[in-house]
């Protein structure tokens, strides 16, 4: 019983999530609610554990959510037309200019937390952080290589998470990786 109560928070957070990759799977719009209720209660989780780079981008995310409903039911592929937003493929030519995002997002928040914070795993959080601000945003617009983004960002928070002792939330993100697989193969054939 003291092991539930100490962590209540991580088998909630882990059941949103799990609810929230599903959606995602079947690029359901309910992913986004569902993602909302999630990250509003990973701040204190997140924040509790000593993420700080983690519980940080938690806020993005919220803030992602509302673009990502938004965009997925009011966006579109085409100009001037409200239809809701297909799959697509990841534009080519934004691959540098993201890639050299990542690189020096990875950096600041880095040595935010190696000069602010008392984190003792800041390579592995600001990176997981770093390439999830991408992530979130390309899932946002429905690109089809977003699956890697997360394949990449799920391996190594899994580690991670079950190094601070968040065993269910780690146990969560290692089936990530093998629902980010199936989804890569599910969008691929809904692409139209």
């Amino acid at each position: 019983m003291e092991f539930l109560s100490k962590h209540w928070l991580d088998i909630v957070t882990t059941v949103l999530g799990l609810a929230y990759i599903l959606f995602e799977y079947r690029a359901s719009v309910w992913m986004w609610l569902v993602g909302f209720m999630m990250q509003a209660l990973g701040i204190v989780l997140y924040y509790q554990k000593g993420l700080y780079a983690d519980c940080g981008m938690e806020f993005y995310y919220l803030a992602m959510t509302v673009y990502g409903y938004w965009k997925w039911v009011h966006g579109s592929n085409k100009a001037n037309n409200n239809s809701p937003l297909q799959i697509r493929h990841f534009p080519r030519k934004l691959i540098l200019p993201w890639l050299g995002i990542i690189a020096a997002v990875w950096l600041v928040i880095y040595l935010i937390l190696v000069n602010f914070t008392n984190s003792n795993v800041p390579i592995a959080d600001s990176f997981t952080t770093a390439l999830s601000i991408i992530g979130i945003w390309a899932l946002a617009h429905k690109y089809l290589e977003q699956w890697f983004i997360w394949i990449a960002v799920d391996v190594v928070t899994c580690a991670l998470y079950f190094y601070k002792d968040i065993p269910f939330k780690a146990s969560l993100y290692a089936l990530y990786v093998i629902i980010a697989v199936f989804g890569y193969f599910k969008w691929k054939k809904l692409i139209p």
